[in-house]
């Protein structure tokens, strides 16, 4: 019996001298720049408040869960720039500190300026906000991996779900602004792609009405259907309004008794708070005991890169930047994100693949990508750019 007691006091002080090497203090950095908040077009939709950082608040908290076993101590380090600031100061600032990863709810000017930065060769930056396709297939940085849904993926997700339904022909009406445009851009790829029909295109720009005076309403009912009414025979009205002017007025507005999808009626969304399975009623609600509000796709965004940092740093056993971005884009990383599925990088892209919620304001409708959509490698991998398409150079 006392030589089993010493047996079991020697193997403690092993494992805790074994906890004591491993310790080590990860700091990451959440860079963002300060905003105007943006206005919703109902009263019903509320104004969202620090969209970004409470989905990293969250996940820091997550990771300090499993960190403490292993004596990780993880730090969120809130570096938010005033709206004339300069983001690459504040960036070179952090980097002389010692911090070398970072999560961004930048846009997209920004986001290459951190990027670009000489100090950034040997940091890791995780985008959660910015979508352009063209990061991900030419303007391409090593160390900048991707939370956020790219645009091709949001459109591949929507597009492979008319098809499932056998809604194949598709009336596009887009706005005249660049966010716009790219996404009707994304719209006409996804449509070729998976074999389904624009009939029609048109145009739309906004005049902004009285929305909320007594004669708003008769405004709004008289002008979307004659925006609506060259559409031709078609299946569903795809809105391209990133903006978020015109589109929420479209449902029950058109000329023909169609659905909407698209950037408004049925969106491709990375999260909403209308997720509750694969067991995320318990996240979300997490999430609103911290944050007072519903998680929005920045907070994902950001939750997914410190999650993917604390999962990476506990497999390798390692803070060292080569060592996690070696780990992140290789076969055994998987992170749980509440979707059914382990999501991962993809190496060519350092896009994270992940399924697409298909939704309206009140339920999930579903989630792609969908049945039937295979591929080499993982039906995931049918939603974006694939690697054939890509132009990057990451090694």
């Amino acid at each position: 019996m006392f030589k089993a007691m010493i047996a079991v006091a020697c193997c403690g002080l092993a494992g805790t001298a074994a906890a004591q090497e491993q310790a080590m203090d990860i700091p990451i950095v959440f860079l963002s720049r300060t905003e105007e908040p943006r206005l919703p077009l109902s009263f019903v939709d509320p104004v969202v408040q620090d969209p970004g950082v409470w989905g990293a608040r969250l996940a820091i908290e997550d990771n300090k869960t499993t960190g403490k076993f292993l004596g990780h101590e993880y730090e969120l380090i809130e570096a938010i720039v005033p709206a004339d600031g300069d983001v690459t100061v504040a960036f070179q600032e952090q980097v002389e500190a010692g911090h070398r990863l970072f999560i961004s709810d930048l846009p997209r000017e920004d986001l290459l300026k951190i990027a670009e930065h000489p100090d950034a060769a040997d940091t890791l930056i995780f985008n959660g906000r910015v979508e352009d396709d063209d990061l991900r297939t030419d303007t391409c940085h090593a160390q900048v991996f991707h939370t956020a849904l790219s645009r091709s993926m949001r459109t591949d997700a929507l597009v492979q779900f008319l098809v499932w339904k056998r809604w194949p022909r598709i009336f596009l009406l887009s706005g005249t602004q660049d966010h716009d445009v790219a996404y009707a851009d994304a719209i006409r790829r996804s449509a070729k792609k998976f074999g389904t029909e624009i009939v029609s295109e048109d145009t739309y720009a906004y005049s902004p009405v009285a929305r909320r005076t007594d004669s708003g309403h008769i405004q709004i009912q008289q002008q979307m259907p004659l925006a609506t009414q060259e559409g031709g025979e078609y299946d569903v009205l795809v809105v391209a309004d990133e903006s978020g002017i015109f589109g929420e007025y479209l449902p029950f507005n058109t000329f023909s008794p169609r659905p909407v999808a698209g950037t408004h009626g049925l969106v491709a969304t990375s999260w909403h708070r209308v997720q509750e399975q694969w067991g995320s009623t318990q996240f979300q609600r997490r999430f609103t005991e911290i944050a007072g509000r519903w998680m929005e796709e920045r907070d994902y965004g950001a939750w997914l890169g410190i999650r993917a940092i604390g999962e990476a740093v506990t497999r390798v056993g390692s803070a060292d930047v080569d060592a996690l971005r070696s780990y992140l884009r290789g076969e055994d990383f998987a992170l749980g994100g509440f979707k059914g599925v382990g999501l991962s990088f993809r190496p060519w892209s350092q896009q994270m693949r992940q399924p697409v919620l298909l939704v309206n304001k009140r339920i999930l409708v579903s989630a792609s990508p969908q049945p039937g959509f295979l591929h080499e490698r993982t039906p995931l991998d049918s939603l974006g750019y694939d690697m054939p398409e890509t132009r990057c150079a990451l090694q």
